[in-house]
């Protein structure tokens, strides 16, 4: 019963066009090489083209993926990658708003530029990318919006300061069940993924040298991988009857404590 259900996902996947912001590197790149493995037509998206160009080129340069490069926290850029979205492959089914900045510094030391930085690629790129989306899955009568939050949002660690990009994630996670309030009648589904600690470049970006280290913060004992929130995501895209949902993919870390 199990195989037969994952085959029907694989099947109603086939041929539909996902757009993943942040697919260079860590889970941006899992879940294009997800979908892309299950037939998918993919639109890749990072702010780097020299990075993305090399992504592209190791999972095998496939037919059924493409590439812009960009900063979504401008505007335009997603419209752009919308536009090329529906020239390429005709339709626009997932949007998976996953680019994202994160560190740790004390609020008493936040500055203006420090808000503007995580404020621009956190929330105006989800925002503006939702944005440029929407309309095309409302002439389609149906799609599906994923956007990448964090546990910390619903759990705050006191040795982890971090209210610069943690409230630009927050009004991620708000903003999501205002559209899923605002579409759920137009049939677009709007659901929030809030990953633990996840093995991936940001962990060394935020200077953690040893991730595995913080694997006690999840009752599992162990920090996750890309793929198993690329997996949360596919599922996601496949869910007809889910919206408006925070998903945490963190191994118990919003659930209780270890001692």
């Amino acid at each position: 019963m199990e195989n037969n259900i994952q085959q029907f996902k694989h099947r109603i996947m086939k041929g539909k066009t996902v757009i993943i912001t942040g697919a260079s590197t860590g889970i941006g790149r899992a879940m294009a090489t997800l979908f892309i493995e299950k037939g998918s037509n993919v639109v890749m998206n990072s702010l780097h083209k020299e990075k993305l160009e090399a992504t592209y080129n190791d999972l095998g340069r496939p037919k059924n993926a493409i590439y812009m490069a960009g900063n979504v926290g401008d505007k335009q850029v997603g419209q752009k990658i919308v536009d090329l979205a529906i020239d390429k492959f005709g339709r626009v089914d997932v949007l998976i708003n996953n680019a994202g900045v994160f560190a740790p510094k004390p609020f008493l030391e936040v500055t203006n530029d420090d808000l503007d930085f995580f404020w621009t690629t956190n929330l105006k790129g989800t925002y503006f990318m939702t944005q440029a989306a929407i309309p095309q899955m409302l002439k389609q009568g149906n799609g599906s919006v994923i956007n990448i939050g964090t546990v910390l949002v619903d759990h705050a660690i006191a040795g982890f300061p971090a209210t610069a990009p943690l409230t630009s994630k927050g009004a991620i996670h708000a903003l999501t069940r205002q559209l899923a309030a605002e579409f759920g009648k137009s049939n677009i589904k709007i659901n929030t993924i809030a990953p633990g600690i996840i093995r991936s470049p940001l962990q060394g970006k935020m200077g953690v040298e040893d991730a595995d280290s913080l694997a006690g913060l999840h009752l599992l004992n162990r920090i996750g991988e890309a793929k198993e929130v690329a997996e949360a995501a596919y599922y996601l895209a496949t869910a007809d009857f889910v919206t408006g949902e925070t998903f945490n993919v963190a191994g118990g870390h919003t659930i209780g404590h270890a001692i």
